[in-house]
């Protein structure tokens, strides 16, 4: 066979191109369509059976990597403001609450009259209750002085002892100090003892009651005024017997403490007279001009 003319030759190559055209626009269209963008890959085809997860790329795991980080930190700034929040609420609780919660309560209520109340004392022995106090709380200028007077139904001895075993339950100690009682007392018209007990001292004296008091004086005209009326009681009904308590801080308590001693060297003397017949020391006498 000879071969084809020029016209038909140029024919089949245009063919020929245009068909591979075709075949590399169509592969290259499906490998759009189906790869992730990224040149140079081959396309997946997910349907054939046991096929490999697709492996992520370099930038998709750079990405996840930074995504984690930021979510750590993110939990790690919560955590952080969290026990901070905790902390803050409680050093206010602390600071601020308690001590105004403890403030408010011992400016509301004495805690040494809160103490005598809680004292298992009968309640034959404690009607008729007052409370008396003078002087600060903290100690500004003088201390605080506490009284507390009660009437019993019962005579000195039961009153004492009550009074007495409640105040050892309570752990208050006895307190064997001079001047307890500072003036005797006769023991037919009353008890005294002395108690101590952490920072405090408590005076306990259990006497005759009022009504017992002025039947006494009633036979006493003279230390009545003369224009007064003597009282008269009936012995019946004129039973019991009162009772007080005097509590003070034990630093303002000067019984039992010897005062300090002075030291010579800070005690001055006053020095003799001299007498001399210098003139000059004399006291000069004017003279008539």
């Amino acid at each position: 066979m000879g071969a084809p003319p020029k016209g038909a030759a140029s024919v089949l190559q245009a063919a020929g191109a245009a068909s591979v055209g075709g075949r590399v626009g169509g592969d290259l269209d499906g490998a759009e369509r189906i790869s992730d963008g990224t040149p140079g890959r081959a396309p997946v085809v997910p349907s054939q059976a046991g096929a490999r997860p697709p492996v992520p790329g370099p930038g998709e795991t750079l990405g996840g990597l930074r995504g984690a980080r930021t979510e750590l930190r993110n939990q790690m700034r919560s955590r952080r403001r969290l026990r901070m929040v905790t902390l803050i609420s409680l050093a206010a609780i602390v600071l601020i609450v308690l001590p105004v919660f403890f403030g408010l309560r011992s400016a509301g209520r004495d805690p040494v009259f809160s103490s005598l109340d809680s004292l298992d004392v009968p309640s034959w022995a404690q009607s008729n209750v007052e409370d008396h106090t003078s002087g600060s709380q903290w100690c500004f200028i003088g201390c605080r002085f506490r009284e507390r007077t009660a009437d019993s139904s019962k005579p000195l001895q039961e009153t004492t002892a009550a009074y007495s075993q409640a105040l050892k339950a309570g752990g208050w100690q006895p307190w064997k100090v001079a001047e307890c009682p500072e003036q005797p007392i006769d023991p037919g018209s009353g008890t005294y003892s002395c108690w101590k007990r952490d920072e405090f001292t408590l005076d306990l004296q259990v006497s005759l009651p009022d009504c017992a008091v002025d039947a006494l004086a009633a036979q006493d005209p003279a230390a009545l005024p003369s224009s007064a009326v003597a009282p008269t009681a009936d012995p019946k009904k004129c039973v019991g017997s009162t009772v007080s308590l005097k509590v003070q801080n034990a630093i303002t308590d000067t019984r039992g403490k010897k005062e300090p001693k002075q030291s010579p060297d800070l005690v001055g003397e006053t020095p003799d007279p001299t007498f001399s017949d210098d003139p000059l020391l004399g006291t000069p006498t004017p003279k008539a001009s």
